[in-house]
């Protein structure tokens, strides 16, 4: 039987699916029907055990069912052969097979399968004692990783279940490879695995950590600002959440050297200069409000001049949270009329995915009541048929004493 079938039909689940066979190719990406690729998919999972016809009946249509299961199974299973016979040859009716009654997978070809390959690795690698060995096991395996399991279809019930398993052990294994490369200082392999894996799990805080760290060997500041920005603000968008401060650490340091060479006051104040001036508050990251919030708590503890600080507010009707679709659109608005409507000494900064916080120096508590007013006023004239509520509080700031 090897003799007959020499060729090995390689296939991929891990981020596409495909199929490769004497020099031919076909891949989930092409038009082709859903279900076709799912009965596939089924077969090649479940390959080594029948499977009934019951069980491919609720696979494919589930609930629904219909009219003539039967000859609709045979509907798809031609499909399905079809679809194979793109790999040449007559694939499709070498691949499947009748038997008894049933189809089944013909098990005298010789297949792989990435993700049996990957689980394989990953297995290995987690009885491997020697770290050399294991990091060559755990690299192979994260080489093969293209993607989560199945992703076009990713909501197939029996599909979640293993793609969460192949994603943990992905980023089990990816963990326990990192610290060995930040031993062998291998700051490029770092990055590049972090920069994977950071599009298969995206809100991880710990890859951006690692990937910022080696990119900081690297003498890549840019680079570490560029990933900085990028996650605070998928983080922020999605959760409403500021990076944490090991992450604000790194990126502190990248600022701080970015610059190689020493510099003379012109140039610097050159880059401390606005790009462009504009009218309306300054707008900026919660975080950086922090810094200019204490710096002025310290002038008001030595000049004692009047600073409040104000929390608008954005919610549905009777308090209730807003649609994620109309609070983007809302706080996106809202961002243009406050800063329209602050000085330019007035500085602001969204704090949640609901609220922004204000600034007011040289403003008592009435004038700063009376800016909010202003603003609540403004957002309802601009946007009469917003479905957002706005509320606000105002508060004098502490002095830093």
């Amino acid at each position: 039987m090897e003799d007959e079938y020499p060729s090995i039909l390689k296939i991929q689940m891990l981020g596409g699916f495909s199929l490769s066979w004497n020099g031919r190719e076909i891949t989930d990406s092409d038009n082709r029907s859903r279900k076709v690729w799912l009965l596939l998919a089924y077969m090649i999972c479940c390959r080594n055990h029948s499977i009934p016809q019951n069980e491919l009946f609720g696979l494919l249509w589930g609930d629904e069912g219909t009219t003539n299961p039967i000859n609709a199974l045979k509907t798809m299973f031609h499909r399905v052969r079809t679809m194979l016979d793109g790999l040449g040859g007559g694939a499709g009716h070498t691949l499947i097979v009748r038997r008894e009654g049933s189809y089944t997978w013909n098990e005298a070809i010789s297949i792989s399968v990435d993700v049996e390959e990957f689980e394989a690795l990953c297995q290995s690698a987690a009885a491997q004692t020697d770290p050399q060995a294991l990091l060559k096991l755990c690299l192979d395996a994260l080489e093969l990783y293209r993607g989560d399991f199945l992703q076009r279809l990713s909501s197939e019930p029996w599909v979640i279940p293993q793609s969460t398993y192949f994603h943990n052990l992905y980023l089990r294994t990816l963990r326990s490879v990192l610290p060995l490369l930040r031993e062998q200082q291998r700051q490029s392999d770092i990055v590049a695995l972090c920069n994977r894996a950071v599009l298969v799990e995206p809100y991880d805080e710990g890859l951006y950590q690692f990937l910022m760290r080696a990119q900081l060997d690297l003498e890549d500041q840019q680079g570490v600002i560029r990933t900085y920005e990028a996650m605070s603000e998928l983080l922020y968008a999605n959760f409403g959440i500021m990076p944490a401060d090991e992450s604000k650490a790194i990126y502190r340091e990248a600022i701080r050297t970015v610059n190689e060479r020493s510099m003379n006051l012109g140039l610097l104040r050159e880059q401390l200069e606005e790009t462009s001036v504009t009218s309306g508050a300054l707008l900026c990251d919660y975080d950086f409000f922090r810094i200019i919030y204490q710096a002025e708590a310290r002038a008001v503890a030595r000049n004692g001049d009047a600073v409040h600080i104000a929390l608008l507010s954005a919610v549905g009707d009777e308090s209730k949270p807003l649609s994620r679709r109309s609070l983007d659109c809302c706080m996106d608005n809202l961002q243009d009329v406050i800063v329209e409507n602050l000085r330019k000494g007035d500085v602001v900064s969204r704090c949640s995915v609901s609220q922004y916080i204000l600034m007011l120096p040289q403003a008592n508590y009435e004038n700063s009541c009376m800016v909010c007013d202003r603003i609540i006023r403004a957002f309802a004239r601009q946007y009469p048929h917003s479905p957002a509520t706005l509320s606000y509080t105002v508060q004098p700031l502490v002095p830093n004493t």
